[in-house]
C-alpha cells in the first residue's frame, strides 16, 4: 500500500514523556517525531465500503529507530474497551510489514501485573492481540520497521491515561550489550511476574488466518475477523 501522498497523525516525544524510563533525558531532548499512524487506509473505494460495512478499520504504523536515551522507541502502549456488557475487551491482529518488531503484553488490575509476555516478530508475521491485554510495539531492529493492524471501529477510543499514570508498561526496553534488550522493571507497580516469551503464530490457527500472506487480502473474507467484533464468542484459553 502506497502511503507517500497520505498525512499520518505523528505521535511526538512530548505526548510520550509520562511514560518513558529515562526521565533526565526527557527534559532536555527535542520534540522529535516517533512514530507515524496511517489510519482507515484502504486500497479501493469498493474496499473501504467493505470494511466499512464490515465494522473494521485498517491502519499501518511507521517507527523510526531512534534511542528515547536509555531507551529504545516505543509506541505510547494502550488497551481497549470492553465490549458493550461483557468482561472482554477488543482484541486486535497485527502483521509486521518491514523490519523486526517486539511486543509487549500485559495483563493489569490497577497496579498489579497479573501476566506479561513478549512476541518477537519479523516480516510477514501476523500476531494476535487477545482480549485484556494491553500492549505496545518496541523498535530494536536498528531501522525503521512497519505493522499494519485489523481493529473493531465500534469503539471510541483507545485507552492510555492508567499507564500515563504508572508512567509506562510494567518493563522497559533498554539497550544493553551488543544491542540486546536489557528487560527493567518499573517501579510504580507494586506486582510484576517474570517475562515470558510466546510464538507470533499464537491464536492464528484458531481464527483460519493464512500464514505469511499479506493480511491486507483479508478484506475478501472478512468474516476471517469477527473475532475482533464479538471476542465474546470465542474460546481464548
Amino acid at each position: 500500500m502506497d502511503l507517500k501522498n497520505l498525512q499520518p497523525k505523528v505521535r511526538h516525544l512530548e505526548e510520550m514523556k509520562e511514560v518513558l524510563f529515562d526521565q533526565e533525558w526527557a527534559k532536555t531532548a527535542p520534540n522529535l517525531e516517533l512514530y507515524y499512524m496511517y489510519r482507515d487506509l484502504s486500497e479501493s473505494e469498493a474496499d473501504k465500503k467493505e470494511i466499512i460495512d464490515q465494522g473494521l478499520r485498517y491502519d499501518i504504523t511507521v517507527m523510526p529507530y531512534l534511542m528515547l536515551g536509555r531507551e529504545f522507541n516505543k509506541t505510547a502502549g494502550h488497551d481497549h474497551p470492553l465490549v458493550s456488557g461483557k468482561e472482554i475487551s477488543y482484541p486486535e491482529i497485527y502483521q509486521v510489514l518491514a523490519g523486526q518488531v517486539v511486543f509487549l503484553f500485559q495483563d493489569s488490575q490497577e497496579d498489579q501485573i497479573k501476566d506479561v509476555y513478549i512476541v518477537e516478530a519479523k516480516e510477514k508475521d501476523q500476531i494476535i492481540i487477545p482480549p485484556n491485554y494491553e500492549h505496545l510495539i518496541i523498535n530494536t531492529s536498528g531501522k525503521e520497521i512497519k505493522t499494519a493492524n485489523w481493529v473493531c471501529r465500534q469503539f471510541p477510543a483507545n485507552i492510555y491515561k492508567p499507564f500515563r499514570n504508572k508512567h509506562g508498561f510494567s518493563y522497559f526496553a533498554l539497550k544493553g550489550e551488543s544491542e540486546e534488550i536489557n528487560w527493567v522493571k518499573n517501579e510504580n507497580y507494586t506486582s510484576i511476574p517474570s517475562l515470558k516469551k510466546i510464538p507470533a503464530d499464537r491464536w492464528l490457527d484458531k481464527f483460519k488466518i493464512p500464514v505469511g500472506e499479506e493480511m491486507y487480502q483479508l478484506v475478501k473474507d472478512l468474516s476471517k475477523l469477527d473475532f475482533l467484533k464479538n471476542p465474546q464468542k470465542y474460546s481464548w484459553s
